[in-house]
């Protein structure tokens, strides 16, 4: 059914109809994204990515890798590098102390065959990391223990052989100290003997002279009759 003239819409109303749409259109776009950036503010920030999970096993097989590769050059190396290696592990360890830090110097320190060797105070360090194990890796705890019992079996070793050693200097020195004692003894009772035998023998020459003027006198007196 054709539509009455006065039901057409005009031309201006169709087009204010038409912009009116588009700016209810813009509105809701509007709405719609201050809602998602309200709801992103309620929701708070995002979590942070979870921390890479660290495999203890893998961590200390690396590590005690690098230790051992580190003590291999210390000991093949020469001594101007081994002097190096022992001054860059103290430098480390002076300007950071960290334990792994302390283990590095100390394994270096307890390593014989190289100038700046120190069992001592390797073994001073070792203790100072075993008194708090858990700040190493596991592999560096059992590295460390095992370094410590060599220490303190090769110094008790060290300190035995010295007593001993001592001891059989002092047994000497008693031996040799008895036998000039002894030897000074029997000189001196030998001057003794040889002073009373001198002394005997001028007892026996001055009787023998005695008598000899004695003897020479008998014959004078013989001729004279009272």
């Amino acid at each position: 059914m054709p539509m009455r003239p006065e039901e057409r819409p005009l031309p201006g109303k169709a087009a204010a109809g038409a912009g009116q749409d588009r700016g209810r259109l813009a509105t809701a776009a509007l709405i719609g994204a201050l809602l998602v950036s309200a709801c992103a503010e309620l929701n708070g920030p995002r979590a942070p990515a979870p921390a890479p999970v660290v495999n203890p096993a893998a961590a200390s097989s690396i590590v005690l890798g690098d230790y051992v590769q580190l003590l291999q050059r210390l000991l093949q190396a020469p001594p101007a590098e081994q002097a190096e290696i022992v001054a860059a592990a103290q430098r480390e360890y002076d300007s950071a102390p960290t334990p792994s830090r302390e283990l590095k110097l100390a394994l270096i320190l307890g390593t014989p065959g190289h100038p700046a060797a120190d069992l001592p105070r390797a073994q001073g360090l070792l203790r100072e990391l075993m008194a708090n194990p858990e700040m190493l890796l596991p592999g560096e705890r059992a590295l460390a223990f095992l370094e410590l019992s060599q220490i303190d079996d090769h110094l008790t070793l060290e300190t035995e052989n010295r007593t001993l050693q001592a001891d059989a200097a002092r047994a000497d020195k008693e031996r040799v100290a008895n036998a000039n004692h002894r030897l000074q003894t029997e000189m001196d009772e030998n001057a003794r003997l040889r002073k009373e035998l001198e002394e005997a023998r001028a007892k026996l020459d001055a009787i023998a002279n005695i008598e000899r003027s004695l003897n020479e006198r008998k014959p004078a007196n013989a001729g004279h009759q009272p």
